[in-house]
């Protein structure tokens, strides 16, 4: 008997991957949203930092900037489950656009207050919770939405390009919005507003269906069974909770308006160009691997990555030179981006599309909790410590989670194939 020809190999060119037109609507949308949200980051925080600093000292209004991550992240830690949930029962691409409008109101209204003169902290720490809010139902939707439109042996390479857009425009955010803010505040959050209405229109273009298939069960049967998931897979859980410690005490980040203002004393176009930092380390690993994904290995080269952040923070964290603080940032940013794309891809690859809506949310929930309390947590430390020794401690603190978790998740240590 002859042996049955061998299939052949699917397209997984970057050729092929820009066929699909509604991926790169997609990925548009997902430049575009992501450059507003960098820019009204930057405003909101210069803005908050600038305001704070008419009445109080350097400690203390380090600490009223880190509320911004704590009031951000209290909407995502509430709705976290139900979004989720929701994702998987309704129609994704509907669910981003009426995040965009949420977006766009709240960026109008920051507009708004700014230019009559109105805005204090409870009213910008208002602002950054409706945000949350909007964002706490974004992230599950886009992150189940983005394998809906490629054929899944594109995933892979389609989650670099992804993390592409969110790192060039994470580059260009900050710097474009260190130069807007130190114009205006107001303009800042004008063009923000602009951003978010041009990736609505994206995702409205967008044919596809986007509609998961609805499993039965009741909303709380379904919550539960995407806790179940995520926590019965090891390699799942290992890679989402490393991020989560790893990021909770080296979010030292959020400090930037301090170490420009009073460590660095480069002013806020200074600031912009420090929050471009980490980006431009981003950037420049993710070309790499949209063109070279990581073939073997996975384990301990995300294990090293999440060392090599602790190591750039402390390096930040450290250093009194404006050039020696941008290699800090552009290592540790590097650094994420390699972790990142590990992590995704591994979540990817094992979740069933009808899951992937509440696998998501989880692991939102968790880079929620580490990206915005470990906002907070540099502000409480450096509450006590002061910004550098805040940082430090967030340098150390990312090395010693690192080895925990590779003494905890030997089967995370040990992934081999992105495949």
């Amino acid at each position: 008997m002859s042996d049955s020809p061998d299939l052949p190999e699917p397209d997984t060119s970057l050729r092929a991957l820009l066929r699909e037109r509604d991926f790169v609507l997609f990925w548009l949308s997902r430049f575009v949203a992501v450059l507003g949200v960098q820019i009204q980051g930057v405003a909101l925080g210069w803005h908050i930092y600038a305001v704070a600093r008419e009445t109080m000292d350097v400690k203390r209004a380090a600490l009223i900037v880190s509320m911004i991550g704590l009031v951000s992240f209290l909407p995502v830690l509430l709705l976290a489950l139900p979004a989720g949930e929701t994702a998987d029962r309704h129609d994704r691409r509907r669910i981003l656009l009426r995040c965009y409008l949420a977006e766009i109101v709240v960026a109008a209204g920051l507009t708004a207050v700014t230019f009559m003169g109105w805005a204090s902290i409870p009213v910008l720490l208002g602002a950054a919770a409706l945000f949350g809010t909007a964002r706490s139902y974004f992230s599950p939707a886009s992150t189940a939405l983005g394998p809906m439109l490629v054929p899944r042996p594109l995933l892979p390479r389609a989650i670099a390009w992804q993390s592409l857009a969110w790192q060039t425009a994470s580059i260009a955010g900050p710097a474009v919005g260190g130069i807007l803010v130190a114009l205006s505040p107001t303009l800042s959050y004008g063009v923000a507003a602009g951003l978010y209405l041009t990736a609505a229109v994206c995702v409205l273009l967008i044919r596809g269906n986007a509609q998961p298939v609805v499993q039965p069960g009741s909303r709380w049967d379904l919550m539960k069974e995407g806790l179940a998931y995520v926590w019965n897979n090891k390699i799942v859980f290992g890679a989402i909770s490393l991020d989560l410690f790893a990021v909770i005490l080296g979010g030292a980040t959020l400090l930037l308006p301090v170490f420009a203002k009073d460590v660095l004393h480069v002013g806020a176009q200074g600031f912009g160009i420090l929050r471009a930092g980490p980006a431009i380390g981003a950037a420049v690993v993710a070309f790499w691997l949209a063109s070279n994904p990581i073939r073997k290995n996975a384990g301990v080269i995300m294990f090293s990555a999440v060392a090599l952040f602790g190591v750039g923070t402390l390096i930040f964290g450290l250093s009194k030179i404006m050039w020696i603080s941008m290699g800090g940032l552009i290592l540790l940013g590097g650094a994420d981006m390699i972790s990142v794309y590990v992590r995704q891809t591994l979540v990817q690859l094992a979740t069933p599309d009808h899951m992937r809506g509440r696998v998501a949310t989880v692991s939102s929930l968790f880079i929620g909790a580490s990206n915005e309390l470990g906002e907070f947590e540099s502000g409480i430390v450096a509450r006590f410590l002061g910004p550098v020794g805040a940082a430090v401690f967030g340098g150390v603190g990312a090395l010693i989670v690192t080895g925990v978790w590779a003494k905890l998740f030997p089967d995370l240590r040990k992934a081999d194939r992105l495949t």
